[in-house]
Parts: C-alpha cells; structure tokens; sequence
C-alpha cells in the first residue's frame, strides 16, 4: 500500500500512527523511517513498562497480533519480548530483522528525522516510571518537540506536576459535558476519535484554548472535513 496525500491541509498537521503504518508494521524501525522519510508533522508511539522497569514500543497489552510469540508486554523482561520475531508486512511470515524497540530506539529515530515526537503513555504508571520516561525523553531528544498522550487521565497529571510546560493531550473516544473543563484545569489538549468531533465542538474547544489532535482518520474526504473545521492536528495510519 503506498501513502495518500492530502491536497490541502490548511493549518492542520499530519501525525503517522505508529509510524507509517498503512505501509509498514505498527511501532517498527521500518514504520519509523517511512515516516521520517515522508511529510508528516509528528510520529506517534505506545510505550509500555516491562517487568524489569525499561520501556518497549508496543501498542497491544500483548504481543501476539504483531509477533510469532504471544508474551504480556508488562509481565516480561525486556529482553524476552526482543526475542520475539514480527510479521513481515504482507506476507504470513515473520522476520528476524524486525523486533520490538526500546524508547530510545524510537527516540533516535524521531530525532535524525526532526519530528515530532506523540508518546502514548499505556495504562497506569507509577508516578516513577513517568518520571524515568520524562528524563530518557530529555536525553534523548527535545521536550520542546515531543508531546504526551494517555488515555489514562492520571499520567497526564503525574507529567503536568512534573513538566508545567509540556504539551500533553488527553486520549479519549467521547466529547463529554465536562471534558473543556477538565482539560482546562490541567492545561490539557485533546486527542479524541474523530468521529466524536463536530464544527460547534471544534470552536468550544479552540475558544478555550484547547489544541484539537484526532485520531484514527484514513478516509481523506474524512479528513478534508475535518481540516476545513479547523483542527490542528489529525492522526492517520496512511494520509499525509
């Protein structure tokens, strides 16, 4: 599959999901470097604690959907889940060339293309874990040039108390009553499905204040709607 560019895309900013993952497997050193190599603004990740406190790319709790062995990503050591082989992309097959990265391996690679990092913090973490992410995320690369996303609305708090000036944006499926405010209170953007979003949302949320990523939009007419309604970033697995 080859990417689909966007004609126009305003002010709007393209982040590639899990790299360039319409054409290469998710969270990979390949999915990486395709979106590197290509337009988009930023590079999102998933970032799981392993059981001996490092931190691997992975989005599932498991890795059997992209790996040959199917281990739980915070129940194994480092080093186990390395040993696990990935798919090698359209094929049913799996390569030796392909493994699981480390946070800084991602980190290395963000950095040589100068994107943006997007890092989504998975599941509740011990305020130390945050802590040892926010400091490999300082030695590796630019704070300036790295944004934190979670579902989980406490890791967000937890980096907001330790970086009062760092871009962070809630993960979330649903436009709530109380979400403006909530995310107001923390200085927090957004990163919601895209299908929750509306015109008159978008102009709340920028009328507070409130930076507007949605995610997962692969459908360009989609996505030109989306833009025409002014949000400030979309997250795509192919569009760019």
């Amino acid at each position: 599959m080859q990417p689909v560019y966007l004609e126009k895309k305003g002010n709007t900013k393209i982040v590639s999901h899990r790299g360039l993952s319409g054409v290469e497997l998710e969270n990979t050193l390949a999915a990486f470097v395709a979106a590197g190599n290509r337009c988009c603004f930023g590079i999102e990740t998933d970032v799981h604690v392993t059981t001996d406190g490092k931190y691997v790319i992975l989005h599932d709790d498991r890795t059997g959907r992209v790996g040959e062995r199917d281990l739980p990503a915070e129940n194994s050591t480092f080093a186990q889940l390395r040993e696990v082989r990935l798919h090698e992309q359209d094929t049913d097959g799996y390569s030796d060339m392909q493994r699981l990265l480390s946070l800084q391996e991602y980190l290395r690679v963000v950095r040589r293309y100068d994107k943006t990092a997007v890092i989504e913090l998975k599941n509740p973490m011990a305020e130390k874990y945050i802590a040892e992410i926010v400091q490999i995320c300082k030695t590796e690369y630019d704070l300036e040039k790295i944004i934190f996303i979670s579902f989980c609305f406490e890791n967000l708090v937890q980096v907001r108390k330790m970086l009062p000036q760092q871009k962070i944006q809630f993960l979330t499926g649903k436009y709530t009553p109380d979400l403006i405010s909530r995310l107001t209170e923390y200085g927090m953007g957004l990163d919601i499905w895209y299908g929750a979003l509306t015109q008159e949302r978008v102009n709340d949320l920028h009328a507070a204040g409130i930076v507007i990523n949605c995610y997962t939009c692969d459908d360009p007419a989609d996505a030109q709607k989306l833009i025409s309604w002014g949000v400030d970033m979309i997250t795509s697995n192919i569009l760019l």
